[in-house]
């Protein structure tokens, strides 16, 4: 069992919920039972480390059966270890260490995608990791994230994906033009997320089309070279007295319509 906090391997593990270690080991942090789970069922290939606190190896059967079925060994550890490696103040006494494997930009538009998701500046990562839990929720063909958009193996994304990270492509590091046109020439309609857009509800029937929607920053949406690049800007309208809604969950409300439009059809 490793009980030391302080052992180089524990900080290896440790040093990547920094993006620097990341960006040069090409590995990243998973943590938690969830996010363990879904690794082991969709992409057990990827998963290079596995430690576990005895009790928390006890308690989940399912993850014992995944990492037996997939050949991955569990490497028991104590909760300070466990305390020492995660990123969050309470872990939940399961950790891993998986490669990073993303999507190429080329492979995402290789078959017939009917929504795509693209990213341009998103900072938050809770708001990153609830897109694409959302993007995946609604069955969309993957996830495009530009060179200014968040990390999406930051372990504060790969918690509030909540496994969706292994269920859809993601592509990352994609300038927004190349991205956009890589779309357009795949018979998607470009449409942007955009409080100066036109009314969202004047416009619904569009979305029966094949889609890429583009969602920007936080704090300043997309800027006006970016708004050049799309075909629609859409606004979703205020009913009640909310002065905006967070991007997450605008783009949620954007892509279940979107979802909506197109099993209609």
């Amino acid at each position: 069992m490793l009980e030391n906090p302080r052992s180089p391997r524990v900080r290896a593990v440790a040093k990547l919920t920094k993006r620097t270690a990341r960006q040069e080991t090409g590995l990243y942090l998973l943590e938690g039972p969830q996010a363990a789970r879904e690794a082991l069922l969709w992409r057990p290939d990827t998963l290079l480390e596995l430690y576990a606190t005895p009790t928390a190896w006890d308690k989940h059967q399912d993850i014992r059966d995944a990492a037996s079925e997939a050949g991955v060994e569990v490497a028991f550890a104590s909760e300070q270890v466990i305390d020492a490696m995660a990123d969050t103040v309470t872990p939940q006494g399961i950790v891993a260490v998986a490669r990073q494997v993303p999507t190429s930009v080329r492979d995402v538009f290789d078959g017939e995608p009917r929504l795509i998701v693209i990213c341009e500046e998103v900072r938050d990562p809770g708001n990153l990791g609830t897109i694409i839990r959302a993007a995946d929720a609604v069955g969309a063909d993957a996830v495009i994230l530009t060179g200014r958009t968040v990390d999406p193996f930051n372990p504060k994304v790969v918690r509030a994906t909540t496994g969706s990270l292994f269920h859809l492509p993601v592509a990352v590091g994609v300038d927004l033009a190349d991205a956009t046109g890589r779309a357009r020439s795949a018979g998607l309609r470009i449409v942007a997320a955009d409080v100066g857009g036109e009314d969202f509800v004047d416009h619904r029937a569009t979305l029966a089309e094949p889609t890429a929607w583009v969602f920007g920053n936080e704090a300043r949406g997309l800027d006006e070279d970016d708004l050049q690049l799309v075909d629609l800007s859409l606004r979703l309208p205020i009913y009640g007295r909310a002065e905006s809604l967070n991007l997450a969950t605008a783009a949620s409300v954007c892509l279940y319509e979107s979802a909506f439009a197109q099993r209609a059809t």
